[in-house]
């Protein structure tokens, strides 16, 4: 079996034990957030900061426009400045929650992703979102981590490769999303 077809079928098992009804809950914490017109937060680091990019990507233009009711949803990984003056000053472990410390407010709903769970800043700020009252969702891989536990609702990822932890963040992330630009 060749490289390629070895990654499909792998990412194929992967994708299936992705349980799906945690997936439904998520998206309906999204339109709950919608609906009451709450901020959504989004954060990870490395591939999954750039999966919290693209999700928010994805909902603030394909979920949202032209529509009456839209998304109020940032990724906290998308202020390199802020980042860096946090990670330089304070510590790379503060460069969500301090954001969130900022905007976030009891009923929002803040999103981490990490693919082994256990970020420290990402951990850190689902940590104070839970404190203050918001809803948490994780998405993490290998064994969940410190992270699946800590949020109220972990979709967690049982595959030990990266690489196919985030190919599936990202499917999870496009099952939300996908599931509001198909919305009549």
């Amino acid at each position: 079996m060749s490289y390629a077809e070895h990654y499909r079928q792998a990412l194929l098992a992967t994708l299936s034990a992705i349980e799906t009804a945690r997936v439904e809950l998520a998206i309906e914490w999204f339109r709950q957030a919608r609906e009451e017109e709450r901020q959504i937060f989004v954060c990870g680091n490395g591939g999954s900061a750039a999966t919290a990019s693209h999700f928010v990507t994805d909902m603030v233009k394909g979920a949202s426009y032209g529509r009456a009711r839209r998304f109020r949803i940032l990724a906290l990984t998308d202020s390199l400045p802020t980042i860096t003056a946090y990670a330089n000053d304070v510590g790379f472990d503060a460069v969500f929650v301090e954001q969130l410390k900022n905007f976030a407010r009891p009923g929002d709903l803040v999103m981490g992703i990490s693919g082994s769970g256990n970020s420290p800043n990402v951990l850190r700020a689902i940590e104070y979102a839970n404190a203050i009252g918001c809803r948490t969702i994780a998405l993490t891989g290998r064994d969940g981590g410190r992270l699946a536990p800590l949020a109220q609702l972990a979709i967690h990822v049982p595959e030990p490769h990266m690489g196919r932890i985030e190919d599936a963040h990202l499917v999870v992330c496009h099952m939300i999303a996908y599931r509001f630009m198909e919305e009549l």
